[in-house]
């Protein structure tokens, strides 16, 4: 967390990220080295993620997806192209 404030930093995340990575695995029962076995992820990368939040993104996409929890990258970055479509057919004042 950030210590001086409410707002968050790139490390505050990195933080969060990787505690709730170890959770995940602990919850779906593997281990560092099983994980990393199943999803081709040095075992130093894993640990060094685990302990300090860095990773390289392949690497981390490779443990969401053995996590089942690549779907949850979809949102990064996400277009807004569907969200003004949509506002722009219910704000349309050519509708009666």
């Amino acid at each position: 967390m950030a210590k001086f404030g409410i707002e968050k930093y790139p490390h505050d995340f990195l933080e969060e990220l990787a505690q709730k990575h170890k959770v995940l695995r602990k919850q779906m029962g593997f281990t560092q080295m099983e994980l990393a076995k199943r999803s081709g992820v040095s075992l130093g990368s894993i640990k060094r993620f685990e302990l300090s939040g860095q990773i390289s993104l392949e690497s981390l996409l490779k443990l969401a997806h053995v996590l089942n929890r690549i779907n949850d990258f979809e949102l990064i970055l996400k277009s807004t192209e569907n969200l003004k479509a949509i506002e722009k057919l219910f704000g349309d004042k050519t509708r009666k």
